[in-house]
This record gives structure tokens, C-alpha cells and sequence, in this order.
């Protein structure tokens, strides 16, 4: 049995589609799905159980630890605007931190998020290496909220069988559709496109960017999903290579890149209005990230990543444009 964290949520829904597509169902599932359209995630999906996150520590599961194959810790509080830095601790640092020490000591692999933004305005640049990782500042209170479980994690002595903290960069993909104002600028403009015909876009208000040429490193969530289980598999064999890991392609690309994918996919000639930044995003605002991925190359040497034209392709004629965008068995 894997157990995964944040399952009805984007990327552990996912994750466990990407499960079920390599015959694997015994999974136990941990999430809230409260009032909103999360369930729609796990709908068309196989799992053997879902319980609340609160249910975990003291589940049957923990007495039968060699039935537990590995953790796959998703679940968090993933808006990077939340001010509550008390809920955060408790949701994104507290919670990584004790399900670390229960699979150490139970001896159970682990795989947690971390995230991207711990690096900050990238001043201290993208290198996922140990030794660094201290010296980071991120810019928010979420980013901070990971990189404390980061910091933490490597202090201690006592680990997992193998393990592994993954940044993600920018995700996007199907099942992010009850994210709102968190989803990708993909899933936006799609809508934004349907209705209006247009794509709006954040005016650059930095020197060397023109408007539309702010650039991040946009990764697709299936090969995120893929990458995360053959980092697993691969830290079973070979336990040196545990550690943190960038979840990105390595490749930086502009958001009217993004935006031009997009309207592509839909067959639909370009066209991109360009609006002011809100005052409060701009001291916050990264300009470029770009993860530095020889580490995870040298885990999964025959990984390859999808580019963004075929990914938004993907995401938009397979999924976006259906009448069912959501992943099924």
C-alpha cells in the first residue's frame, strides 16, 4: 500500500491517477474535501480508502509498516498568499516534520512537496545542493513555511529508508480546476480566452523584461507525477540518493509563451492584453525562476520532461476543451 497526502487535491490526484495507471489501486488516501469540487478529482479514480488528515497518525496501517510501501506527502496549504504564518506552521511545516520521524522510525520511504519558492527573488539561484539551502530567503510566508521542514529535515539524524523533498516550480495541469485564483495562468487563460477572447497578462514593471517576458520554469504535473514515482523507485535501490530534488524542466519560458501555447491549442489566433500589477504583488513578484536539474538527472538519467508547447497542447486538447476534463482509470 502507498500513502499519499493531499490526494483529492492537484498534484495527489494526480499522482494517484498515475497509480491506477500501473495497476495500482491498494492506495490510502489523506485529504479534506470539505464543500468544494475536490471529490470531482477522485471521482473516475481507484483507491482502497480516504480518511481526514487528523485520522493518520493513529491509523491501523502504522502497526503493518512493512505493507507500506512508501508516503507520498502532497497535502498543504498551497496558497502563497495565505498571511496566517500559525496555520502554516501547523499545516505545511508541523505536519511534514512528524509524518518525517514516523516513517523514519517506522522505516517507511518518504516523498514530500517542497516548493520553488523557497528560493526567493532567485538572488541566491536555483541549485537544489544541501550545503546552500540556508542561505535562501523566501519572499513569502509559504515559501518560508517549506523551507523551515527543509532546514529541519536535514538536521536530522534519524531518516526513512530513502527520502525525498521535491521543489516544484510551476506546475500546471488537469485537476488544478478547484485551485481559483491559484490555478495556472494556462487554466486562466483558457477561460479567459472562451469568454472574452483575450488573455490578460501582468504589464512588467522591471528593468530588462518587457511585458509578457517575465519567465518561469512552467512544468507539467504528469511528468511531475512520473518524476516523483521513479525518484521513489529509484531511492529503493540506491539510498544515497536521498535528498532534495527541483521539480522543474530547466528551461525558463515567458508567459506569452504560455499564453501563445494556449491559444495554439485551441486553434485560435494570439492575442494578449497586457494590465498593470497590483501594487501589493510587485515586492513579491520573481521575475525568473529556472531550476538547475543536474541532480535529478543524475537520479533518473533517462527522464524526459515534455516542452511546453506540447504539454499546454496536451493539457488543453485532452483535457481543457472536454466535456469531462477531469483523469479517470
Amino acid at each position: 500500500m502507498y500513502i499519499i497526502t493531499g490526494a483529492a487535491g492537484f498534484i495527489g490526484s494526480v499522482l494517484v491517477h498515475h497509480f491506477n495507471q500501473l495497476g495500482i489501486t491498494d492506495l490510502l488516501l489523506v485529504d479534506e474535501m470539505e464543500s468544494g469540487d475536490k471529490w470531482l478529482n477522485l471521482r473516475d479514480l481507484k483507491f482502497t480508502s480516504i480518511i481526514q488528515p487528523e485520522e493518520l497518525w493513529d491509523h491501523p496501517i502504522w502497526s503493518k509498516p512493512l505493507a507500506i510501501k512508501g508516503v507520498f506527502h502532497m497535502g498543504a496549504c498551497s496558497d502563497t498568499t495565505e498571511m496566517d504564518m500559525d496555520f502554516l506552521y501547523d499545516n505545511n511545516t508541523l505536519y511534514t516534520n512528524v509524518l518525517f520521524e514516523i516513517c523514519a522510525r517506522k522505516k517507511v520511504p518518504f516523498l514530500y512537496a517542497s516548493s520553488a519558492a523557497t528560493y526567493g527573488d532567485g538572488e541566491q539561484g536555483y541549485q537544489d545542493e544541501h550545503k546552500t539551502l540556508a542561505k535562501l530567503k523566501p519572499l513569502n510566508k509559504y515559501g518560508w513555511s517549506k523551507q523551515l521542514s527543509d532546514e529541519w529535515i536535514l538536521q536530522q539524524k534519524k531518516t526513512p529508508p530513502c527520502w525525498f523533498g521535491v521543489k516544484f516550480f510551476n506546475v500546471f495541469g488537469p485537476n488544478e480546476y478547484h485551485k481559483g485564483k491559484m490555478s495556472s495562468v494556462v487554466y486562466h487563460g483558457f477561460n479567459q480566452i472562451k469568454k472574452d477572447g483575450v488573455v490578460k497578462l501582468f504589464k512588467s514593471h522591471r528593468k530588462g523584461y518587457v511585458d509578457g517576458g517575465q519567465k518561469r520554469d512552467f512544468v507539467y504535473v504528469k511528468d511531475v507525477c512520473r518524476a516523483m514515482i521513479e525518484l521513489m523507485k529509484a531511492g529503493k535501490t540506491k539510498k544515497s540518493l536521498s535528498g532534495i530534488y527541483n521539480l522543474g524542466t530547466g528551461e525558463a519560458r515567458t508567459f506569452a509563451d504560455l499564453a501563445t501555447a494556449t491559444f495554439k491549442g485551441m486553434g485560435i489566433k494570439p492575442n494578449i492584453q497586457y494590465i498593470d500589477m497590483p501594487e501589493n504583488l510587485r515586492e513579491q513578484y520573481q521575475y525568473f525562476t529556472q531550476a538547475d536539474m543536474g541532480k535529478l538527472k543524475k537520479a533518473l538519467p533517462k527522464f524526459k520532461f515534455m516542452n511546453l508547447e506540447e504539454a499546454v497542447g496536451d493539457y488543453v486538447k485532452n483535457h481543457l476543451m472536454q466535456k469531462h476534463p477531469y483523469l479517470g482509470v
